[in-house]
């Protein structure tokens, strides 16, 4: 059983809370578990026709079920109860990558944690200043914008060339998306008990926040070259599909193409491929581009440099040395401006300036582990030292 995390939080009544009880809380914590009204009920001792019947708010829960539903879920008891801003998303409003390999529970688990995210943004943006969303017209999700959006590689240049970014590679993405107030966000559900290895969220964005939202994960591939990609194919369906227009494959495969236009700009990058599969001249790209070997394989197939058949050899190649161990991912952990920093630069402003996680926490009614999480914060690794034997 676990322990009950009003602890946090020793004044909270209850029964208080039961009379304020929020049901959509209660929706919340549950899918951000990923479980079911089943699971749930099991755990509580409440039926799973309650467990409903609360979140449809046609019964509200007793002070002893509050507490037991505060402690499986791990939320603090006064987490269920109204009086704090919520920003819901639905998952129709978000665009995920690879939608069929996700199930619904793992689409509603993370639309509910960037729910978390926005409102310790906002609870943030109360005392620190973020910065502006600097995006063109056309491509804000604005009910007033009736201006289409352009083709993807019209678009990828026209956001290099508002940023200022020229025709150069681009070192540190998600530091770029950070500065122009597109919130950015990892999110990993390895560290959670109850989920297996399979169907993991690979990247997902929304523009259904005042902030738009990209949220990025290192569980399928801690490989920071994919962790680029993904960033810039998430950009793409923020300033591309905020209407929502075309089929989930037509959309993706023109995220694709503004994620290739914008990190690997073609007038230049033609001039620098080879006209042959060279490997070693293609590393360098890589490294120099921030962008994978395979990704740049593709990009000369695109551009007509190298044929269908040459390009599928080089697959078989690559797939080859990964499986053989003689190339390796570069981790995202290795590359600070790749890892998101604002939520976490934010805290730390605050904690200076006299206001500790735990109050933030607190605020929030989260507990603080919950809020390193959404900020994305490591928790410090326990300490070994070696331990002489006595005699």
């Amino acid at each position: 059983m676990k322990p009950v995390d009003s602890g946090y939080y020793p004044n909270v009544d209850p029964q208080d809370v039961a009379r304020a009880f929020d049901p959509a809380r209660l929706v919340q914590a549950r899918r951000l578990s990923r479980m079911t009204k089943t699971d749930l009920h099991r755990l509580v001792g409440v039926s799973a026709a309650a467990i409903g019947q609360y979140e449809r708010g046609e019964v509200t829960p007793r002070g002893d079920t509050i507490t037991a539903l505060a402690r499986e879920l791990d939320v603090p008891v006064g987490f269920f109860a109204h009086g704090r801003r919520r920003a819901p998303v639905d998952i129709a409003q978000a665009s995920f990558r690879r939608l069929r390999a996700t199930t619904i529970a793992q689409q509603h688990q993370a639309v509910s944690y960037v729910e978390q995210v926005w409102e310790l943004s906002s609870y943030l943006e109360e005392s620190v200043e973020f910065p502006a969303l600097d995006l063109p017209p056309w491509s804000l999700a604005d009910e007033s914008n009736t201006a289409p959006a352009p083709d993807p590689i019209t678009a990828a240049r026209a956001i290099r060339q508002h940023w200022n970014l020229g025709s150069e590679p681009i070192s540190f993405l998600v530091y770029e998306l950070e500065q122009h107030g597109i919130l950015t966000v990892l999110f990993s559900l390895k560290e959670e008990e109850n989920i297996d290895e399979k169907g993991h969220i690979d990247a997902f964005s929304t523009t259904a926040l005042p902030r738009p939202t990209i949220v990025l994960t290192p569980d399928k591939a801690n490989d920071v070259m994919r962790h680029r990609f993904s960033a810039a194919h998430e950009l793409g369906h923020i300033v591309l599909h905020h209407g929502r227009q075309g089929s989930d494959s037509v959309m993706e495969r023109q995220a694709d193409a503004f994620a290739a236009e914008f990190l690997t700009p073609r007038d230049v990058l033609v001039d620098q491929l080879p006209r042959r599969f060279n490997m070693n001249r293609l590393q360098e790209l890589s490294q120099q581009w921030g962008t994978s070997v395979h990704s740049l394989v593709f990009r000369s197939k695109e551009l007509e440099l190298i044929s269908e058949a040459t390009a599928r050899r080089a697959y078989i190649t690559l797939a080859g040395l990964a499986k053989s161990g003689a190339t390796r991912a570069q981790p995202i952990w290795d590359f600070p401006g790749e890892r998101p920093e604002l939520l976490k630069n934010a805290l730390e402003l605050l904690d200076e300036a006299g206001v500790p996680m735990l109050e933030v926490a607190s605020s929030l009614q989260m507990t603080p582990q919950r809020v390193r999480r959404l900020a994305g914060i490591d928790d410090q690794p326990p300490k070994l030292r070696l331990v002489r034997a006595t005699e």
